[in-house]
């Protein structure tokens, strides 16, 4: 399969598109990231005390232009996700290959952020299943991982559609040494 850090994939069905994310996003990503009701849903664990709440241009379009550098860096890969009917951006999805020593060593780790609106088990569903697949291939892992919190049971009902089963680890922060909970995971 293709290196992802070379070149990103495009992934559609009839109603998403999910490409890699560009600074003409900023507009309608704020209307995800600069939503509060969307905020609870955002995983943010082990990201240097960021939790993704944009709430003007000015700061979406400088979290896109980290997105970018860390593409650059092979840090991690930052998807748009594209609902085709309203032509915009309703979110992102971010993955990486976790390189540690924890329970989620060298896993592959989805973020899906999307707006509320889309926080619904089909929507999610949908989305992750266009992507899933792909992963292991791409990120070169046997597993892929993602933050379920408690509440979320309409992303509860989406993961666990697609395959996703609840995990007793917890996964150890890189950068701040917390034991964060609440991961699915679904192994090739």
């Amino acid at each position: 399969m293709q290196n992802v850090y070379d070149e990103v994939p495009l992934f559609e069905d009839e109603r998403f598109l999910l490409r890699f994310v560009e600074k003409k996003d900023a507009e309608s990503l704020l209307n995800v990231y600069g939503d509060k009701n969307s905020l609870p849903f955002f995983n943010s664990d082990n990201c240097h005390g960021d939790n993704f709440y944009y709430p003007t241009l000015e700061r979406m379009e400088k979290a896109i232009d980290f997105w970018l550098e860390s593409y650059k860096s092979k840090w991690f890969v930052r998807w748009a996700v594209i609902d085709k009917d309203v032509g915009n951006a309703i979110g992102t999805a971010e993955l990486f290959r976790r390189e540690t020593d924890d329970d989620f060593a060298h896993a592959g780790v989805l973020r899906l952020d999307v707006g509320s609106g889309y926080e619904r088990a089909d929507s999610i569903a949908e989305i992750a299943s266009l992507i899933v697949p792909h992963s292991y291939g791409l990120f070169g892992t046997e597993r892929i991982i993602t933050k379920v919190p408690v509440y979320a049971v309409e992303r509860a009902a989406a993961f666990a559609a697609i395959g996703f089963e609840k995990s007793a680890s917890f996964l150890i922060g890189t950068q701040d040494g917390y034991a964060y909970k609440d991961y699915w995971e679904k192994k090739r």
